[in-house]
């Protein structure tokens, strides 16, 4: 069966973050991959003609990759467990320039949990390139720090549901939970069943974070965020989380969060164990003034999602916001490109295949005009302007 006409792209600007990146005046894409780099494209097998692409200058990025995205574009992935819902999620990231991400679900019920799993697994055989697995944030988490997430749900994970997490680990890519209330056990055994455990809403002092780590925890959620704080005296989270050499992080990058100090501080310390993450909600990439999420109702203004207590509901940032925020307050275009593209690909394993602009990648791409703005995407070799 033929395969689509492929694409090949001509005079751009190449921009991939990294250090001594490799030029080159052409790029094929055939199907959904990147199938050649240089000035002769490879004929694929299938592919019965290609389509040229003049981009006139443009600057051309690796697709921007989101770890913690609990919805967008009007819909929130706890409130419609469903394909259709990853797909509005979708659609809505590209105009941000954000070709892949990880479905977040916060606090749920076992069944609700076992059915994002579920619907996840079903989404990636279509769509390989779109979504890496799902992030289940919560509910084993602490209490105290449970910020917007529903407090009647949250607990401790019971044997049945280790079973389940360990059985569908292929589409469980991050599970944030507090190492406090699960304990090591419970870490090592969902690092070994392949699960990146992030370290979240805790109250957990920095020597608990550290034994944490040696059981297999490899992230922060939200660093800052509904966690133990560094102080002269408890490092806390955050200050386990800057002393590693191991533990990645991911950072909101909206001044609502956190201070812009606290960003370059972060990245200063981490460098490439820190991504940009948005922990975008309904709100991002629309102009909707409130809606439901995590059992409460939260109050979209100016940018800033709270609860009607003014906790914060997750964010109304976009990616190509997280990566303009971070260059408008001195972090380099450089690192900046690697906080939203190979950073997160590496910390999942898949740096091969995403976050990167090469052959064998998958096609996700982002084209940007010279005020870093979001003039286009190509997405499973698909290309979108907007």
């Amino acid at each position: 069966m033929s395969q689509n006409p492929g694409l090949i792209l001509t005079n751009f600007k190449l921009l991939t973050g990294m250090a001594g990146q490799e030029t080159f005046k052409t790029l094929t894409i055939s199907g959904n991959k990147i199938t050649a780099v240089g000035d002769h494209p490879a004929p694929a097998e299938g592919v019965n003609n290609y389509q040229t692409i003049d981009l006139q200058g443009l600057t051309l990025a690796p697709g921007f990759i989101d770890l913690q995205l609990n919805g967008c574009g009007g819909v929130n992935f706890n409130s419609a467990i469903t394909e259709a819902t990853l797909d509005t999620m979708h659609a809505a990231n590209l105009r941000s320039g954000c070709t892949t991400f990880l479905p977040t679900l916060i606090t749920a019920s076992d069944d609700d949990i076992k059915e994002a799993v579920a619907v996840v697994s079903r989404y990636r055989k279509r769509h390989p390139d779109r979504v890496l697995g799902i992030h289940i944030e919560g509910p084993y988490i602490n209490p105290q720090r449970k910020g917007i997430h529903p407090g009647h749900l949250v607990r401790k994970p019971s044997r049945k549901m280790m079973n389940f997490l360990t059985s569908h680990a292929e589409d469980i890519a991050k599970l944030t939970l507090a190492p406090e209330v699960c304990g090591n056990k419970v870490i090592k055994e969902l690092y070994d069943a392949g699960i990146l455990v992030a370290i979240g809403h805790t109250n957990a002092t920095c020597a608990e974070v550290k034994a944490a780590e040696q059981a297999g925890a490899g992230f922060v959620t939200h660093l800052h965020n509904a966690m133990s704080p560094l102080t002269s005296r408890e490092p806390g989270v955050v200050g386990a989380a800057f002393d590693s050499s191991r533990l990645c992080a991911g950072i909101i990058a909206d001044g609502y969060h956190l201070s812009w100090e606290n960003l370059r501080i972060a990245h200063r310390l981490m460098q490439d164990r820190l991504v940009l993450v948005t922990d975008a909600t309904a709100a991002a990439g629309t102009d909707i003034e409130q809606f439901e999420f995590g059992g409460h109702t939260v109050y979209h203004r100016d940018g800033k999602c709270t609860g009607a207590d003014g906790t914060l509901g997750g964010s109304a940032l976009t990616m190509i916001e997280a990566v303009n925020n971070s260059i408008k307050h001195g972090i380099s275009l450089a690192d900046t490109i690697r906080m939203a593209t190979v950073n997160p690909a590496r910390i999942l394993g898949r740096e091969q295949e995403f976050g990167t602009v090469s052959e064998g990648a998958f096609a996700n791409l982002v084209i940007l005009d010279q005020g870093f703005q979001v003039k286009g995407t190509i997405s499973g070799g698909s290309l979108l302007w907007n």
